[in-house]
């Protein structure tokens, strides 16, 4: 494959979940409503994990398997996020060095809700297409603070996502040119404190469903009149939950491909039901998400022949942008590889009186303390199951304010 794109993917989801049937159950919420989620599990993290953590976890599977030199081609890192550690260091500081990338490798992280990784990943590419860096690792990484007793409970979920950016894009080859962007300032959703997210729900769906028009109609301004159902094989999009996806998809298939709704049903389960097979089995990752549909897609999708799937990034705010690229059998081939049905399948269940507990110990943030030694507590257990001895990073606290990190 020729062209500028993503050369390998790696995902750090989690070691463990909660079933979000029983969760809705336990919170007593109506069961027709998180029907309509569309959600299975959500993955869970731990105290002793963190942004840094999981963006290291979820990178160092494909940094470890370049050889040095192309190690050494990683010339740009960037990081997206809004779990943020820190008001001026950046998470990508702690990542460059536990993934031991070169000293001439440039590093930063940006925010932009869940338009993020998008922002990083099509940065990237350009300064790729350019030549100003030969390889660039893009790092996607968010733990939610959970809204407990709310709908958004049961969809706010945590994982990292990681992706090799290079001329070789074995997973997916980005169309040049072919991106349509749709912005305005709106006070939809927002984390005005490390430990609180808030918003207006009803306001967020309605600029989600406004981007995704006006971001697709920008990208037809750029590439042609295309169709919007016969130009795309598949669809991966921003998945806050399933239904949320599955509305904006029957809104635009409305306004630009109208039709019973049988004929809707059935391609939103052929062109976007692959891209949901992960996000329900995690929940909403913020700047990742687009990402993790995507790597449904390309593990779930048929890729006989060359296909082309569009990407609509949503990040609260607000910025959004339509953009496509193109993937192969051997895109799918190495989707396959990754074995994320085995990674997810190996989490611990977590009953409600462990979620629960899990939750009343995140109360306290971690951001801006001096010092803390940080233990398993009641999860000891779990540590050692499913972390210890098996290579992963894992916090051990925070001295001077500085994060100390090991290896389990």
């Amino acid at each position: 494959m020729t062209g500028v794109g993503i050369e390998r993917m790696g995902l750090y989801c989690g070691s463990a979940f909660v079933d979000v049937a029983k969760l809705a159950a336990a919170r007593g919420l109506d069961p027709v409503r998180f029907a309509n989620l569309l959600m299975r599990r959500k993955s869970l993290s731990f105290r002793f994990e963190d942004p840094v953590s999981f963006a290291v976890n979820a990178a160092k599977p494909v940094v470890d398997a370049l050889g040095a030199d192309e190690r050494q081609s990683i010339e740009l890192l960037v990081v997206s996020t809004e779990s943020g550690i820190d008001m001026g260091k950046s998470i990508s500081n702690y990542a460059h060095h536990y993934l031991g990338l070169a000293r001439h490798c440039r590093m930063f992280e940006v925010k932009q809700a869940c338009y993020g990784g998008t922002a990083a990943l099509r940065l990237a590419s350009a300064m790729v297409a350019a030549g100003e860096v030969r390889r660039a690792l893009v790092i996607s990484t968010d733990l939610a603070r959970c809204v407990p007793h709310s709908y958004a409970e049961p969809a706010q979920g945590c994982a990292a996502v990681a992706l090799l950016v290079g001329r070789d894009p074995v997973m997916l080859a980005l169309e040049p040119g072919a991106s349509g962007v749709h912005g305005y300032e709106v006070m939809d959703s927002c984390r005005p404190t490390p430990d609180m997210e808030t918003g207006n729900v009803d306001l967020s769906l309605l600029s989600y469903l406004d981007c995704i028009e006006k971001s697709f109609v920008a990208y037809r301004g750029k590439v042609g009149p295309v169709d919007f159902q016969d130009h795309f094989a598949y669809l991966a999009c921003h998945t806050p939950f399933g239904g949320m996806v599955k509305g904006a998809h029957r809104t635009m298939m409305r306004k630009f491909r109208p039709g019973p709704p049988p004929v809707v049903e059935h391609d939103f389960k052929r062109r976007v039901g692959p891209a949901l097979a992960f996000c329900q089995e995690v929940g909403n990752i913020y700047s990742g998400t687009v990402f993790l549909a995507l790597a449904g897609v390309l593990a779930r999708g048929d890729f006989a022949e060359r296909r082309r799937i569009g990407l609509f990034s949503y990040g609260s705010g607000c910025c959004s942008e339509f953009y496509s690229g193109t993937a192969d059998a051997a895109s799918a081939r190495a989707a396959q590889a990754l074995d994320i049905d085995g990674a997810l399948a190996a989490r611990r269940e977590l009953d409600m009186a462990e979620y629960d507990a899990l939750l009343a110990a995140e109360r306290e943030p971690l951001f801006g303390l001096r010092d803390v030694t940080i233990e398993p507590g009641p999860f000891a257990a779990i540590h050692d199951s499913h972390f210890k001895g098996s290579g992963k990073l894992v916090l051990d606290g925070v001295s001077g304010y500085q994060r100390q990190y090991r290896w389990a």
